[in-house]
């Protein structure tokens, strides 16, 4: 099933919201353990996507000409005044923290703005593989506790956008494969799975708060993995 992953991640969302509407009070000791034992996980995870690789050039092209081009395009900076921008608007209207749009607002930007998201959903679409999504609904479901008990239960209706967000890249990946013969399909796959590894470790540090990485403007090194592979697989004809 194409959305199983994507379905299974607004579940988490859902009772991660549902559970911190109970425990209204997380000590910050919980917070931290949990989150840190997240991030360790996230970082494994990448670990092993990057592995494999079988063309480092792909690899090092793919995120240093798509860190340059989302630089330029000012990607994170983009996405950080955008969901600023709404949190004023809609804040305002929501009777500021702790109202329903606040929290439905703030979660959908976290849940939905990160390569975890993108390259998920693309996975189950392209290879019916949803542990990219099985990983992202673990950490979503622990951080809509966190979100919950201090945004509200707007954090809730977050799952609505992931779902539609997500389903969609799924359902559009599939078509992929209709295009391309299945030996290249695989070379593409195993590219992109490398290149979006590096991001989720990217994701790993950050939660880790190691070092503060622009995981988002490194976001069209995806784009370029999937340009790449075919190209470099004619030139090593």
């Amino acid at each position: 099933m194409v959305l199983w992953g994507t379905v299974v991640n607004a579940i988490a969302i859902i009772c991660g919201s549902l559970l911190g509407s109970v425990l209204n009070r997380i000590s910050e000791g919980i917070k931290t353990t949990v989150m840190q034992g997240i991030g360790l996980v996230v970082c494994v995870l990448g670990i092993t996507m990057a592995m494999k690789s079988d063309n480092m050039l792909i690899l090092i092209f793919s995120l240093v000409i798509g860190g340059v081009i989302g630089e330029i395009l000012h990607v994170q900076a983009g996405l950080d005044k955008f969901g600023e921008w709404i949190e004023r608007k809609v804040g305002k209207r929501g009777n500021g923290k702790g109202s329903i749009a606040t929290g439905f607002v703030t979660a959908t930007l976290v849940y939905c703005v990160g390569a975890m998201a993108i390259l998920g959903a693309m996975d189950s679409g392209l290879r019916l593989n949803h542990d990219i999504l099985y990983t992202k609904s673990i950490l979503d479901g622990f951080s809509a506790i966190i979100f919950t008990s201090t945004l509200g239960i707007g954090v809730l209706f977050s799952a609505v956008p992931v779902f539609i967000y997500q389903g969609l890249i799924a359902l559009c990946s599939t078509f992929i494969a209709a295009f391309v013969s299945q030996e290249m399909l695989a070379a593409i796959i195993q590219e992109i799975t490398a290149v979006g590894g590096i991001l989720i470790i990217g994701i790993g540090i950050n939660i880790l708060g190691i070092k503060k990485i622009n995981i988002a403007n490194m976001l069209p090194a995806i784009v370029v993995a999937i340009l790449m592979a075919p190209l470099m697989a004619t030139i090593m004809q």
